[in-house]
């Protein structure tokens, strides 16, 4: 029997985006020839996953778990191709089980906590789902001394953690729901990046009615403007979505608590969608039949 090489395991992963243990598997079933431990797999099923692995998973689950004494939380986002599979209730049951994995460890590192019988059990969902299935990032938020962790999920598809100083896991769960629908940048004004001032700076000046101001006065309303556009975008300072006569900071402070920061995940956010142009898929495969 021909000795497997690593190169070897790793080509056919690439080309098949299969585990290491199944490609190993299949290549020493072949001593090591790689067209046909390919042909094997197909004949198997054991590429369904493959072909599938390129495909953009952009859908899924937002799923997180606070500690009962809300010191700390964790965040999961767990991705499928269509929302169609993310209310499956396979897929569901594994978002839970990861996101229980993720909280017991309290780990943001993905690929060591998803190593082993988690990535066998995402492997083995692939194989029945027929969807590419990933776990694509995860949060520890941390509440610190005397603080607390709030959640909040809106619809499976966004989640929120809010750290409050003081208050209750109520305010802190009202907050994170007005993080979820309203979606500031930053907690507070002092939050705001420099550049993002900046690059809102440089808008301002290049609007019309900037046009043949003297400096004063243009200096003037672009920090009025800055000010207007801090107090839009930070948690603190926008209504509170339950009541808009009250910022969030006076509704927290009401409750004696205060913001301290948030993070909030939205299924897909960031990641670029394939367009599928479904007529010519269909026409392409009336050719090959």
């Amino acid at each position: 029997m021909a000795a497997i090489s690593a190169s070897q395991v790793k080509e056919l992963r690439e080309r098949t985006g299969l585990g290491m243990m199944e490609c190993k598997k299949a290549l020493t079933e072949t001593d090591g020839d790689i067209e046909q431990a390919i042909e094997n797999l197909r004949k198997n099923s054991g590429l369904k996953a493959a072909k599938k692995a390129g495909r953009t998973a952009a859908e899924g689950v937002v799923v997180t778990r606070v500690a009962e004494d809300g010191s700390y939380g964790v965040m999961v986002e767990i991705n499928s191709e269509t929302d169609f599979v993310a209310r499956d209730d396979n897929f569901k049951a594994f978002a839970e089980k990861i996101a229980d994995a993720f909280f017991a460890a309290k780990s943001e590192d993905v690929a060591a906590v998803m190593d082993g019988e988690l990535e066998t059990a995402r492997e083995q969902l692939v194989q029945k789902i027929g969807e590419n299935i990933g776990v694509r990032r995860s949060v520890v938020v941390e509440a610190g001394d005397g603080n607390l962790v709030g959640e909040y999920v809106h619809g499976g598809r966004i989640g929120v953690l809010t750290v409050l100083k003081g208050g209750n896991a109520e305010v802190a769960k009202d907050v994170a729901m007005h993080v979820a629908a309203i979606n500031p940048a930053v907690a507070r004004p002092e939050d705001m990046p420099q550049e993002q001032l900046d690059a809102e700076k440089a808008i301002i000046l290049a609007q019309p009615d900037m046009a043949g101001k003297p400096e004063q006065i243009a200096e003037k309303m672009v920090q009025g403007r800055l000010k207007k556009y801090l107090a839009e975008n930070s948690l603190t300072e926008q209504p509170f979505v339950k009541n808009p006569d009250q910022s969030v900071a006076e509704f927290v402070k009401a409750a004696g608590g205060e913001v301290v920061g948030f993070t909030r995940f939205e299924v897909g956010e960031g990641i670029e969608k394939e367009e599928v142009d479904f007529a010519k898929e269909v026409m392409e495969q009336a050719k090959r039949s």
